[in-house]
């Protein structure tokens, strides 16, 4: 075969070759989002309490997800891993909304009541229903106001209901380390729910 022949045959394979590598990781893609998102969103939601902004996290977390497929090396579980980039990109988020809800509240001599109500979060959970939606948002509230691996270590212990093992997995931990964190966590929020009622 003539070289340039030869050079458009390598071409066309390695062609072939990339697409056939492009669809299978769609379809590798594709069961991850179908096996995975209900998880993701449901933690997100743990973490925002608010379901539009819950939808925000999963759609940010599942493009991060098929951006590094190519990367994962199997060293933890696709759970455990998928886990982490929620629990991350969920913490990333709220530092965001924190740092805007400062700007607003420096600026909030020029804003009206509406503007304001408008630019804040909303605590729309709809796992809550409407006659204890008051009382768990107060718990919320007392969550969220924990440093963030406490708060996670509440979540994922306690709402996730994951075990231990899988927790210190997640956050790349010993059992006893975060049985101590998780010591810390329940009586910083006892005390963060009586400092709350009594304002």
């Amino acid at each position: 075969m003539p070289p340039r022949r030869w050079h458009f045959c390598l071409l066309y394979i390695l062609q072939i070759s990339i697409d056939l590598f492009q669809q299978i990781r769609i379809l590798e893609f594709k069961e991850i989002y179908k096996e995975y998102s209900d998880l993701v969103y449901n933690l997100a939601l743990q973490y925002v309490q608010n379901k539009e902004d819950a939808e925000e996290i999963t759609q940010d977390v599942f493009l991060k997800v098929y951006d590094n497929l190519n990367t994962y090396r199997g060293e933890a579980l696709l759970k455990t891993w998928i886990y982490r980039i929620t629990i991350n990109r969920c913490l990333d988020f709220i530092k965001s909304r924190k740092a805007t809800k400062r700007r607003f509240w420096l600026s909030g001599f020029a804003m009206t009541p509406e503007d304001q109500e408008h630019r804040m979060p909303v605590f729309n959970h709809p796992g809550i229903s409407m006659e204890s939606k008051e009382a768990v948002r107060l718990i919320f509230e007392a969550i969220n106001q924990l440093p963030d691996k406490q708060k996670t270590a509440l979540i994922l212990l306690k709402i996730e209901n994951l075990t231990q093992k899988e927790t210190a997995q997640i956050m790349t931990m010993n059992e006893k380390a975060l049985e101590s964190l998780f010591f810390r966590a329940k009586n910083a929020l006892a005390k963060q729910l009586q400092a709350n009622e009594g304002k």
